[in-house]
């Protein structure tokens, strides 16, 4: 479905000097797959999705959808971001109807098409409410549905719920895995929390520090609907702090200027995944 096959990318800074972001990244997602992608503050993730959606070009490399290199953006690759974006001026039901009427699509048909994704994230008591109205998790749903209104194959999520509190996170965990079984889109997830990306993911790829690349590959070979209390969700966990340790190490150093810089063992306990993961 996304094929990355040794893909570079650098930029032009100001003092005429390249920056390296990215190294020979390398990976497949099958079609109908939940990939999180996730490693170091400044590692290249979000500059990985925005090559995968088409905003950006690579330097060096291939990217391909259904076998066909990626030229620019399209509506079958859709981007959920940080921020939901939705106008201000707009309800809910204008919001996520938005990119119907853009394509042309009748007021009687975008209604009904939008109505349908604002049920599907539990906001049809909020269909007249504006953005300001909202909570953050209400937003987020909002953002959703107006992704999942244009019927994408992919869906290409920047950190989503990193600015909302953990217990509405949870809640949207359990509300975009539901939407995932349900579609069968196949989906690229960002994120900085560990355990968010193995609670999601059937698979999870570990970046190292700047410039990025894929150094580990990790299945989640655990049930669904996912139960957070699953030893196997655990042992992955435990697997990807451990690689993430010597990663976390460099970023530390290099941010302190403290060569001598270490984690300690005891910090990589089942206790601190979560936490450790949002501060990656």
């Amino acid at each position: 479905m996304i094929e990355m096959d040794n893909v570079s990318k650098s930029f032009d800074q100001r003092d005429g000097d390249r920056f390296q972001a990215l190294s020979n990244v390398s990976f497949t997602i099958r079609e109908g797959e939940f990939v999180s992608l996730l490693g170091p503050s400044g590692c290249g993730k979000s500059t990985v999705l925005n090559l995968i959606a088409g905003f950006e070009s690579a330097t060096q490399g291939t990217i391909r959808v259904k076998g066909q290199q990626i030229s620019g953006p399209s509506a079958d690759r859709v981007v959920v971001f940080q921020e939901h974006a939705l106008f201000p001026w707009l309800t809910v039901l204008e919001n996520v109807a938005f990119g119907l009427k853009q394509k042309g699509y009748g007021k009687k048909e975008r209604t009904e098409l939008a109505l349908e994704q604002i049920r599907a994230v539990h906001l049809s008591k909020f269909t007249d409410r504006y953005p300001h109205e909202l909570s953050g998790g209400m937003k987020q749903r909002a953002a959703i549905a107006r992704a999942l209104v244009l019927n994408p194959q992919i869906l290409l999520m920047d950190e989503p719920f990193a600015a909302l509190d953990e217990q509405t996170r949870l809640v949207l965990h359990q509300e975009l895995e539901e939407i995932w079984l349900r579609t069968g889109k196949t989906i690229l997830f960002i994120t900085h929390n560990i355990r968010e990306a193995v609670m999601l993911s059937d698979r999870v790829l570990v970046m190292s520090t700047r410039p990025g690349t894929i150094m580990k590959e990790l299945a989640v070979r655990a049930a669904r609907p996912r139960d957070s209390a699953d030893t196997v969700l655990n042992a992955v966990e435990r697997s990807v702090m451990e690689h993430l340790a010597g990663e976390l190490e460099k970023v530390v150093k290099e941010e302190m200027g403290d060569e001598n810089y270490r984690i300690k063992k005891s910090a990589i306990s089942d206790r601190t995944f979560g936490g450790m993961g949002s501060g990656i």
